[in-house]
């Protein structure tokens, strides 16, 4: 997907964002940020967080995201784009996202894997062992 990282009030940056889902891992969407012949970064946003983002202000902390006219929320064009902001450390960005594409695309996750379903198919004997297996292996 293209969008347009905000770098002043009338300075603007061409960014391809490929979002990514795994059904195996339903809670999050995989985000990589790139730049023609750049650096890339990758970025996990909860799946529930993108989604209310598009619709009202969603999010605390290191990835807010919010419709860029929440006033029209009933009117799809007035409402075409939504902010992400990403923070790390004392760095931060402003990115502008298409929302039809990005909302028909997360429907999209929502059909794999329906709300309220993504903890179903967790093994938890499977997933305590292997907490506690990293846990130890990060303390020696």
């Amino acid at each position: 997907m293209d969008i347009e990282r905000v770098l002043s009030a009338s300075a603007r940056q061409a960014i391809r964002a490929e979002f990514r889902f795994d059904p195996r891992v339903p809670l999050i969407v995989c985000v990589e940020f790139g730049v023609e012949g750049g650096p890339r970064a990758l970025w996990r946003i909860g799946r529930d967080l993108l989604r209310q983002g598009l619709r009202s202000r969603s999010g605390i902390g290191d990835i807010q995201i919010w419709p860029s006219n929440p006033e029209n929320l009933e009117d799809p064009e007035n409402r075409a784009t939504a902010w992400l902001q990403l923070v790390s450390g004392d760095m931060a960005a402003l990115f502008e996202l298409p929302i039809p594409p990005l909302s028909e695309w997360l429907d999209h996750t929502y059909e794999l894997v329906p709300a309220g379903d993504e903890l179903s198919g967790v093994d938890w004997d499977v997933t305590t062992a292997d907490l506690l297996t990293d846990r130890r292996a990060r303390s020696e």
